[in-house]
C-alpha cells in the first residue's frame, strides 16, 4: 500500500491521516446521511454550479465540467426515482454523492472538490433548502391570509361578543374579529421575508473556514444558484446558524398566533359557545361517545406549537458556546430545522384549506352578545355626550347593569323609566345606541369594527397582500 493510499475501512474523503478504522458505533453515531439526505438535490444544484465556475476561472477544463455535470444529472434522476443507494459508511449527502459521482465517472469525480469544503457546502445547501422551502411556506401563509380575508368580507355585518378576560366586553363584528388574526399573519408575513433575504447569502468559497488559494469567482457561484450575494466572513459563512434559529423564531410567533386562533375555534365550537361549525372532514367523533365531534386540526395545531418553540430552544443551546468556526455540534442543526419546515407547513396547510369553511352560526353569536350587557359603554358614552362626567356616567352604568342582572334584562330591553331611575338625562333616543348593531356601526373609523370598515379593511390588506408579489 502506497503512504498516500487511506487505511483499509477509513472514509475515503479524510482516512490519510488515520491508522485505524473509525469504530462501528462511532460510524453510526457521527453520521448524518439517514436525515441530510434531503438536502441532496440542493447538494446537486450547488455542486453543477460549482464546478460550472470552477470551469470558467480555469480550474476544470470544459470537457472535465461537462462530465460532472452529466453524471450529477443521471445521480439526481437517480435520486428521484429513488433508486439511489445510500450509505451510512460515507457519513453524509456530499461524500455519498461524491462517491457515486465518482464511480460513474472516475477520476473527474475527485475533483469537484477542488477549492471547497464540507463546511461551506453544507452551510450552501441548508441555505439552498430553507430558501425553497420557506417559498412554499409562504404561498401557504399567502392562502391562509387570503382565506381569512374573504370570510372576514362575509361576515362583515354579523354581530358577535368582544371579549376581555374571556368576558363579554363590546359587541363586534365576527369580520372585525378575523381581520385580526389576519393583521397577526401579516406580520408573520413580513418577518418570513425578511428572514429570507439574509437565508439568499452564499457561504460557498468560504472553503473550510479561511477561504481558498485556488481562482474562484464566488460572484459567479452566487449568481448562478440565485443568492443574492456571496457572504463576506469565511469564518463566520461556514461556523453560524443564525439562519436557521430565525426561520425557527419566525415559526415560533407564527405558530404562537395559529395556537391562539386554535383556542378561539375549540371554544366557539363547543356546545356552550357554539358560535361556528366545522366541516366534518376538519375533525373526528369518539370511540364510545357518538355525539362528539371534536375539533381535531385546530387542537394538534395548538399542540405542535411548543414542538417548534422546543426546536427553537434547542437551536439557540445548539449555537451559544461554539468558538470560530465550524463545529461537529453543527450537525445536530437540521433535524429540528427539517422538523420545524415540516410542522409549520403543514400547519399552514390545514388552516388554509379549513378557515374558508368555518360556518358562523350568526345566531348563537349574536344572543351571546345580547345578554352580556356589552352596550353598557355605549350607554356611559351617551351619558358623557349629554354633558354627565365620565366617572360618574360609568356609575351609572354599573348601576344600571345591577339592576339588569337582579330583573334579569339587557340594558336594551329595559323601559325609559327603568333606565331614568337612574339618570334624568336619559331620553327615549337613548335605544338608537343600546342595540347592537347601532353599537358596531358608531365605531365607523378606520381599525374599527363598523361593518363599513371592517369591507375597507379587506380590502386595504388584499391589496397589500398582492403588493408582497410583485
Amino acid at each position: 500500500m502506497s503512504s498516500s493510499s487511506p487505511t483499509p475501512g477509513t472514509n475515503q474523503s479524510w482516512g490519510g491521516r488515520f491508522s485505524e478504522p473509525t469504530d462501528a458505533f462511532v460510524e453510526r453515531f457521527t453520521a448524518s446521511v439517514d436525515f441530510d439526505q434531503r438536502l441532496a438535490l440542493q447538494d446537486i444544484q450547488g455542486s453543477i454550479a460549482h464546478a460550472t465556475m470552477l470551469a470558467r476561472v480555469g480550474v476544470l477544463t470544459d470537457a472535465e465540467r461537462d462530465a460532472i455535470v452529466t453524471g450529477l444529472t443521471e445521480i439526481r434522476g437517480e435520486i428521484e426515482r429513488g433508486e439511489f443507494q445510500w450509505s451510512v459508511k460515507l457519513e453524509d449527502v456530499h461524500m455519498n454523492i461524491e462517491a457515486r459521482l465518482t464511480d460513474k465517472i472516475g477520476i473527474t469525480g475527485k475533483k469537484l472538490h477542488t477549492g471547497r469544503s464540507r463546511n461551506d457546502q453544507v452551510a450552501t445547501d441548508i441555505r439552498l433548502f430553507l430558501r425553497d422551502e420557506i417559498d412554499v411556506v409562504e404561498a401557504e401563509l399567502k392562502r391562509l391570509r387570503e382565506g381569512l380575508i374573504e370570510l372576514a368580507e362575509r361576515e362583515a355585518d354579523t354581530i358577535m361578543p368582544g371579549f376581555t378576560h374571556l368576558q363579554t366586553a363590546q359587541p363586534v363584528t365576527f369580520g372585525h374579529h378575523l381581520l385580526a388574526w389576519q393583521e397577526m399573519l401579516a406580520r408573520d408575513h413580513e418577518r418570513l421575508l425578511d428572514c429570507r433575504k439574509r437565508v439568499n447569502v452564499m457561504p460557498l468559497g468560504a472553503a473550510a473556514l479561511a477561504g481558498t488559494t485556488y481562482p474562484i469567482d464566488r460572484h459567479v457561484t452566487a449568481e448562478l444558484l440565485g443568492f443574492e450575494r456571496p457572504a463576506e466572513n469565511s469564518l463566520d459563512a461556514v461556523s453560524d446558524r443564525d439562519f436557521a434559529i430565525e426561520f425557527t423564531s419566525f415559526a415560533s410567533i407564527l405558530l404562537m398566533h395559529l395556537s391562539r386562533m386554535s383556542e378561539e375555534l375549540v371554544l366557539w365550537t363547543s356546545a356552550q359557545f357554539d358560535f361556528i361549525d366545522l366541516p366534518d372532514r376538519f375533525c373526528t367523533g369518539s370511540s364510545i361517545m357518538p355525539q362528539k365531534k371534536n375539533p381535531d386540526v385546530p387542537e394538534l395545531v395548538r399542540g405542535k406549537t411548543g414542538r417548534v418553540y422546543g426546536h427553537l430552544m434547542g437551536l439557540l443551546t445548539l449555537m451559544k458556546s461554539q468558538p470560530l468556526a465550524y463545529n461537529k455540534d453543527n450537525q445536530e442543526d437540521k433535524e429540528p430545522l427539517f422538523d420545524t419546515l415540516d410542522t409549520v407547513r403543514d400547519c399552514l396547510k390545514a388552516f388554509a384549506d379549513m378557515v374558508p369553511a368555518i360556518e358562523a352560526r350568526k345566531e348563537s353569536m349574536y344572543e351571546a352578545a345580547r345578554r352580556g350587557f356589552s352596550t353598557a359603554t355605549d350607554l356611559a358614552d351617551y351619558l358623557v355626550r349629554r354633558g354627565v362626567a365620565f366617572r360618574d356616567a360609568h356609575e351609572i352604568v354599573g348601576q344600571s347593569v345591577a339592576f339588569g342582572l337582579r330583573e334579569k334584562k339587557d340594558l336594551s330591553e329595559m323601559s325609559l323609566d327603568e333606565l331614568r331611575q337612574f339618570s334624568d338625562v336619559i331620553d327615549d333616543d337613548v335605544f338608537e345606541v343600546l342595540t347592537l348593531e347601532g353599537s358596531v356601526a358608531a365605531r365607523n373609523h378606520i381599525g374599527g369594527t363598523a361593518p363599513d370598515q371592517v369591507r375597507a379593511a379587506a380590502q386595504r390588506a388584499r391589496d397589500a397582500l398582492a403588493a408582497l408579489g410583485r
